[in-house]
């Protein structure tokens, strides 16, 4: 089947097979950001935008994301950036390994909710996997970007 999908702003156009998954046609088109973690939907690792809204990439058919729009942490560099300097700081990526879902889906909050408290936060995230941090430093990495947002002038709800 002949699907034509939008990653990272540059359409591709390809016959695939049904059961491809959208995991493997990104990673097929350089983008290793989305790594292969459970393959049961549980880990966060495979995260990507599908029309600005987060899925699991290794539980969505290719073919489920023809005429739409995918993002990956590839093309979201400049939004991640800055953030993901926090989560470093923060000692946070001892394997880096789980950083790219992690920073996809602190994106999607920060998205849907630009002034997360703590629970929010610790709610938002829960289905992300890291084996190195037991999260507490992501937890502070985000508590101190959102911090560093407010003293460079952002509005705060609270």
């Amino acid at each position: 089947m002949k699907v034509s999908i939008e990653v990272n702003g540059k359409t591709i156009q390809e016959e695939i097979s049904p059961d491809l998954l959208l995991i493997d046609f990104v990673r097929r088109h350089g983008c290793f950001s989305v790594k292969r973690g459970c393959e049961t939907s549980n880990c966060g690792l495979c995260t990507v935008f599908l029309d600005d809204k987060p899925v699991l990439s290794c539980s969505v058919l290719a073919a489920r994301a023809h005429g739409h729009r995918v993002t990956t942490l590839e093309g979201l560099q400049e939004e991640a950036e800055e953030f993901g300097a926090f989560i470093a700081d923060q000692g946070a990526e001892q394997c880096g390994f789980c950083n790219p879902g992690m920073i996809m889906n602190a994106i999607a909050l920060f998205r849907e909710n630009p002034w997360p408290d703590r629970e929010e936060i610790q709610e938002y995230l829960a289905g992300n996997l890291c084996r190195c941090s037991g999260y507490e430093g992501q937890l502070r990495g985000i508590l101190a970007f959102l911090e560093y947002k407010r003293q460079k002038g952002g509005e705060n709800r609270g």
